[in-house]
């Protein structure tokens, strides 16, 4: 594990993957392979973190990643406090500087925050000293699902250069797919985004495409799903995301099932055995049917179990506040 921890000595937040090199990146798969060789163990506790004070700080619903940092964090020996918007004082009114300057009171080592407004971790790092790992902010960002992405491609493939991808769903709303941009692309992977014209990013569309110098001029779109699917290594099912979907996106569920949904039959057109992803929540039978959601090649359960293990690496990696200059 010492690669992982040199490489994120110098690093005290992780906000996304845009600032990630991908030796950085490389390091801390590294890591979250000998981190689940702990979690595969009769007795699942290290005293790696003891004496450290963890909080999550989760303003926005979630479970699989509340509940991975919660475990990483409890498995590495540190203290763990959960923070909810329910409940907190932020339904007072107070605002997140004023909740986050209680939380670094209380001596907090590290702050993992999901908050529904964008940039609201990069805020924190601004003005705080502990070290903030982003969680998922808005629309902009979720660095930690996109490292367990990519470990589990790693770990299942045996590599992540050459192997193409096909990101299907709502790309514009997407924050996993954002980051799975950056991480993906710095790895060497070929990336297919595919989603209805109304639901990609404006620089995808309508010929207002980057010039070959930007990271993502060689990312392919396509609008018709069986040629997205065309050849794929990995197919990456998205969410739609209907809580931060203005209206008008989409004629209605149904119709996007019907034209975009991961089927059986769509599947057959992906490489032979290729692995069958999604961040969840699912909503099976919209963007995944069940038989592919739950299916020989889905590896949706496996994210789940790497998450954990990729969130342990981070944490343990992450320098200290003493080392970090606090």
């Amino acid at each position: 594990m010492t690669q992982a921890v040199e490489s994120l000595a110098a690093r005290r937040h992780v906000l996304d993957l845009d600032d990630f090199s991908r030796s950085e990146i490389e390091a801390v798969l590294d890591n979250a392979a000998a981190m689940k060789e702990v979690l595969q163990r009769d007795i699942r506790k290290v005293p790696a973190l003891r004496g450290k004070s963890i909080v999550t700080l989760f303003l926005e619903a979630s479970t699989r990643t509340r509940v991975s940092f919660e475990q990483a964090g409890k498995i590495l020996s540190a203290d763990v406090i959960n923070v909810t918007g329910g409940g907190s004082s932020t339904e007072k009114g107070e605002s997140l500087y004023n909740t986050a300057l209680t939380l670094q009171a209380m001596n907090a080592d590290v702050i993992v925050i999901r908050h529904p407004h964008s940039g609201a971790p990069h805020y924190l790092a601004r003005h705080l000293a502990p070290s903030i790992i982003n969680a998922g902010d808005g629309c902009h960002a979720h660095p930690t699902q996109a490292l367990l992405d990519l470990y589990t491609i790693r770990e299942k493939l045996g590599r992540i250069d050459g192997v193409t991808v096909a990101i299907v769903g709502d790309i514009l709303y997407s924050r996993v797919a954002r980051s799975n941009l950056w991480g993906l692309t710095k790895m060497g992977a070929n990336v297919v985004l595919c989603a209805p014209p109304t639901l990609l990013p404006p620089d995808f569309i309508d010929g207002a495409r980057m010039d070959e110098t930007h990271p993502f001029a060689s990312v392919r779109i396509e609008t018709k799903v069986e040629l997205a699917l065309e050849g794929a290594d990995v197919v990456l099912a998205l969410r739609i995301q209907k809580e931060r979907q203005k209206a008008g996106h989409l004629p209605s569920l149904r119709e996007y099932s019907r034209m975009y949904g991961i089927t059986s039959s769509r599947l057959e057109e992906a490489s032979p055995g290729a692995l069958v992803m999604h961040p969840g929540p699912m909503n099976e039978g919209v963007e995944i049917d069940p038989e592919v959601a739950h299916g020989a090649r889905s590896v949706i359960e496996d994210q789940v179990t790497n998450g954990v293990a990729v969130r342990m690496a981070l944490l343990y990696g992450l320098p200290s506040p003493a080392r970090a200059g606090r």
